[in-house]
């Protein structure tokens, strides 16, 4: 009742249920990205831990940005992306330039 609404059941779909285990570790530890994208437009995405260091994240956060542009429909037009914001779990976000990357 709590996780359906909210879209956290394990789905086929979203890849969270399988029958082959193996696949599915082995895509997780070669850097398989999930991502959401809520009725808004906002897309949420984990990049990484604290305990990264700096080159890794903004390594990591590039590469989403660039799957994001890669994956921008053909009849989009205008600005794709037009805010960036970063935070850990537990503070408050921090904004991002879009341009820059």
């Amino acid at each position: 009742r709590v996780l359906g609404p909210r879209g956290l059941m394990p789905n086929p779909k979203t890849g969270t249920v399988t029958m082959d285990v193996a696949k599915a570790v082995t895509e997780v530890k070669a850097g398989k990205i999930d991502f959401k994208v809520d009725k808004t437009g906002i897309v949420h995405a984990a990049i990484g831990k604290a305990s990264f260091s700096a080159d890794k994240i903004a390594g990591n956060a590039n590469e989403l940005l660039q799957t994001l542009i890669k994956l921008k429909p053909t009849a989009a037009k205008g600005t794709y992306v037009k805010s960036i914001f970063m935070s850990s779990t537990m503070s408050p976000s921090v904004a991002v330039d879009p341009k820059i990357g």
